[in-house]
């Protein structure tokens, strides 16, 4: 068994245009990991968490990261932190699918 659980929980992601598909990589009492992939045109709707920093990581691809109305393109890798109550997003403006994590902790209650 590997420790690593990344390529298993990502082989059967596959969104289509405009389309957004993830997956949880670890779930504690106190953190989440997901991952995301994102199809061409897909945008994750930019949102906040007001208990929780959020950290993206960048692994495939290239993503614009939306954060508080300015935007910035990430290239992987790349880590993007989103202090509590910051409202962040993401958008993929290329012709690939794009992968990346979202680490939440604390868990909100």
């Amino acid at each position: 068994m590997s420790l690593d659980c990344y390529a298993d929980a990502i082989a059967d992601l596959d969104p289509a245009d405009g389309e957004i598909e993830s997956t949880e990589l670890v779930v504690t009492d106190d953190v989440l990991v997901k991952a995301f992939a994102l199809g061409p045109d897909a945008t994750l709707e930019p949102h906040e968490h007001g208990d929780s920093t959020n950290v993206f990581h960048v692994l495939e691809g290239t993503v614009t990261v939306i954060r508080d109305g300015e935007r910035e393109r990430i290239d992987a890798p790349g880590v993007v932190r989103h202090d509590r109550g910051v409202e962040h997003g993401a958008k993929n403006e290329t012709d690939g699918t794009v992968v990346f994590t979202a680490s939440l902790c604390p868990l909100p209650s």
